[in-house]
């Protein structure tokens, strides 16, 4: 396998988790010899944070790494209605799949990474058309998640359509990869898509995400992608509980949908002098960060279809050395229990309440529960060692085609 073409919504400079770990998967498969290629939209993400272009393509290198961003439609607002982010999502593949057509002999397999799903309309065409080896990778039960989450109606055309077009997908592609077992599990119950798949975890760069020697300060921190998957409405009415036995602040870094509503629910509760939000900040900023907090935040809804779900953020969190507070069912309750460095509350402000004062009372338990985590995610889950399980499956695909 010589020249791998990753297709993704998102990239760097955008500082989501995914744009995080396509980067990463990207430089370790380089290192390994694998010519790497990421097609991304110009920046976008989140919407509104960067200018527009009506640049159709642009090349550039990222860490080494060869990217191609392609014009689609850009919204301008924060939490943009519908019909934009249907832009967005959709005119990118289409756009991706003309550029395939043009240069059909510039790579050797494809990997499309979803959500969005709408990227599998590319791999689809490439595989159909060029007889490339393909690799889907699953990150998210989308669907079911815009559903739980009020986006998408159950039983709407538009549902209709998006099952077909990720059935389709999952019969045609050569490897399925995603991110959980329960994911995986719950992907699809036809044998013939189950046999495909492979586990390939999010994980975290821990040369990288790593403990620094800045000095402790006396504050919870939430770092990623402010969305309407998390429940940072309770965690920050949970404040109000603590600061009647501890004086502690909440730092909140990053941007996205709902960051405008949680900052309003800030200053009505009167919380303002103890919750901060950053923005986006660089990349390079973000250990030191949460090396100097004491608690991570990772807060999931209490919804069946978030399960699955592996918060990239609990990974790193348990790289830099601090314990995690977690909500939510599933795959956020087996990680912190298999790795001793998380516990998990109800979704309520004072479950999360007593949670975070049970942790903040006995530092001794979160010092060992900070040094548990660091050591279960250098054996399970650094991204080099995952980025050689997706050689591996590369490798598979081109030996079978």
């Amino acid at each position: 396998m010589k020249r791998v073409l990753i297709i993704s919504q998102h990239f760097p400079p955008e500082k989501s988790g995914n744009a995080s770990r396509i980067r990463d998967m990207a430089f370790h498969l380089q290192n390994m010899g694998v010519d790497v290629t990421v097609m991304s939209p110009h920046p976008t993400f989140p919407t509104g944070s960067f200018p527009k272009t009506w640049r159709l393509s642009r090349k550039r290198t990222v860490d080494g790494i060869q990217s191609i961003n392609l014009w689609t439609w850009q919204p301008s607002s924060h939490d943009p209605g519908f019909l934009s982010r249907m832009a967005y999502y959709l005119l990118f593949p289409l756009h991706a799949t003309l550029w395939i057509s043009l240069h059909p002999r510039s790579y050797d397999a494809i990997i499309t990474s979803a959500p969005p799903l709408f990227t599998h309309i590319t791999g689809k065409f490439a595989k159909t058309i060029f007889r490339k080896p393909w690799i889907v990778e699953v990150r998210d039960l989308w669907i079911d998640a815009s559903i739980s989450l009020g986006f998408l109606r159950r039983g709407s055309l538009y549902e209709r359509l998006s099952r077909g077009l990720e059935h389709n997908a999952l019969q045609s592609a050569d490897r399925i990869m995603v991110t959980t077992d329960e994911l995986g599990r719950r992907l699809s119950p036809e044998p013939s898509i189950q046999k495909k798949i492979r586990w390939l975890p999010n994980g975290v760069d821990t040369s990288f995400f790593k403990p620094t020697n800045g000095s402790k300060i006396d504050r919870l921190i939430y770092a990623g992608n402010i969305g309407h998957a998390q429940d940072l409405e309770n965690v920050i009415l949970s404040l109000k509980i603590i600061l009647r036995k501890r004086d502690i602040g909440l730092c909140i870094v990053g941007d996205g949908d709902i960051r405008s509503q949680l900052m309003k629910l800030v200053e009505t509760e009167g919380l303002t002098d103890y919750v901060s939000f950053t923005g986006l900040v660089e990349r390079e900023m973000v250990p030191s960060l949460l090396s100097e907090s004491r608690i991570g935040l990772a807060p999931l809804k209490n919804l069946e279809t978030l399960e699955y779900a592996a918060p990239t953020k609990a990974y790193e969190y348990m790289a830099c050395g601090i314990p995690f507070l977690g909500c939510g069912r599933g795959e956020i309750e087996s990680i912190a229990q298999d790795s001793g460095a998380g516990v998990i509350a109800e979704n309520t402000p004072q479950a999360i309440a007593e949670a975070i004062l049970g942790l903040i009372n006995d530092p001794q338990k979160m010092e060992e529960m900070g040094k548990s985590g660091r050591a279960y995610v250098m054996k399970h889950y650094d991204r080099r060692a995952i980025a050689g399980k997706l050689k591996i499956y590369l490798d598979e695909v081109a030996d079978a085609s």
